[in-house]
């Protein structure tokens, strides 16, 4: 049977306990009510007076609250399930994806390469084409397109295929950059570039690609009526499949304002927990002042619908694009254009820097969490968490969380368990790109 979701603030006591003076607007009867309780009781019926629900037990029970203005909804044995909570989306970025066009599904090298083609007939020549957020381990081939590739179906164009943090480039793409074989990195990049082991040029494959990259986009600009109709269809979406809330990690100044602006309106239809975006490669007493003033911000105090509820920092790379910071090297690898048997990924952060943004979180009472993938940046991450609960205060009601935590090692897991550090996980990953790690 299909389910029925309720997108309202759920306090589910036990049958009639807790329930308020007053009829309710709203009877539910007929249904398998999956309470949640502590032992996960199914009732048949539930009472609703405004945003909250007041009462669930027997049909007869429940029945009987009803007034003569109260509306009755007989589910015929249907289910109805608390509202679905996302612990990690990018809604302000995913809601503007196809904004300038329709983007296809992408299986194969041939499907992104036919893409592009199709784009460089649309665009003037010079003009950059951008792919993005097409995974690698979700091609039938299992690896970037080549430079060759990518320069064979748009020789005048550059082209930047971005998957995550890493990215494919052009000839064109790499000589707008200014990268070539005689390229050297800044000090304080924390980019790195593939190049054939014979001839030092550059494969095309950059990781942390997004300081480097001198990209341009050939996109319709939104406005921000734009945005916020955007993301209010997105949310719509998100209820229609029974979520309530979710937890946007890495939200950005402009797309916070768009939250803003959809709470004033009335029109924020999910409970949304921001993570803002932090620089972690800024300064730390840089990232000391934006962490305080990100706490005292009105949006920092709890609120039913919005809430700044912590900060996201980046500490490594990614296990779809190969630049996860594992513990041990990765090996050389076709599908992820990895030449060097020594390389053992990308980590952003030092482990001192990280203890210190943490600590400077914590202190604030923002929750804190980094986008950690490999068990080497997993481990890192939990270190700097442990460091603080056993020198300076007790972390377990503070809530500090790793992000993805893909890779874990047996220690770091423990010590998950003994400080209370919480994990953000995305199982799909695992089901989806198993076979290719």
């Amino acid at each position: 049977m299909n389910p029925l979701f309720l997108a309202a603030v759920l306090v589910l006591p036990s049958l009639l306990h807790g329930q308020a003076a007053g009829r309710p607007d709203l009877v539910v009867t007929n249904g398998k009510i999956v309470t949640v309780d502590a032992g996960f009781s199914i009732a048949e019926a539930l009472a609703i007076r405004g945003d909250r629900i007041v009462a669930v037990g027997t049909h007869a029970e429940i029945g009987r609250l009803a007034g003569p203005k109260t509306r009755t909804v007989n589910l015929a044995g249907k289910t109805v399930l608390p509202g679905l909570i996302d612990s990690h989306v990018h809604a302000g970025g995913a809601s503007m994806y196809e904004f300038d066009h329709p983007v296809p599904e992408m299986e194969t090298i041939a499907d992104v390469l036919d893409y592009i083609a199709k784009r460089a007939a649309l665009l003037e020549k010079g003009s950059w084409i951008r792919v993005q957020q097409v995974f690698i381990t979700r091609l039938r081939e299992r690896r970037f397109p080549t430079r060759a590739e990518l320069d064979r179906v748009a020789p005048e164009h550059p082209v930047w295929f971005r998957t995550g943090p890493d990215a494919a480039l052009n000839s064109l793409a790499l000589e707008r950059s200014g990268i070539d074989r005689d390229f050297e990195l800044p000090e304080d990049s924390a980019a790195r570039i593939e190049r054939d082991p014979e001839s030092g040029e550059p494969t095309g494959i950059i990781r942390s690609a997004g300081g480097l990259v001198k990209v341009e986009s050939s996109d319709r600009v939104p406005t921000f009526e734009d945005r916020v109709a955007r993301l209010r269809e997105l949310i719509a979406d998100y209820n229609r499949v029974g979520l309530t809330g979710i937890s946007d990690r890495n939200a950005s100044v402009s797309s916070i304002r768009v939250y803003e602006e959809l709470r004033k309106r009335g029109e924020l239809s999910c409970r949304v927990y921001l993570y803002a975006a932090v620089n972690a490669r800024a300064p730390i007493g840089e990232i000391r002042r934006n962490l305080a003033l990100l706490a005292s911000k009105r949006l920092h105090d709890y609120d039913q619908l919005l809430w700044l509820r912590g900060a996201k920092i980046f500490l490594d790379g990614g296990m779809l694009t190969g630049s996860a910071y594992m513990l041990k090297p990765w090996g050389v690898s076709k599908s992820y254009g990895i030449e060097d048997p020594a390389y053992r990924g990308m980590r952003y952060v030092e482990p001192e820097k990280l203890y210190q943004i943490a600590k400077a979180a914590l202190e604030n009472e923002l929750q804190i969490t980094a986008h950690a993938v490999g068990d080497g940046a997993v481990e890192t991450l939990v270190d700097a968490y442990a460091r603080i609960a056993e020198n300076d205060f007790p972390v377990r009601d503070k809530r500090p969380c790793v992000t993805h935590c893909n890779f874990m090692s047996e220690d770091a897991i423990e010590k998950m368990r003994k400080y209370g550090i919480v994990a953000d996980l995305q199982p799909a990953w695992l089901h989806l790109d198993g076979s290719t790690l």
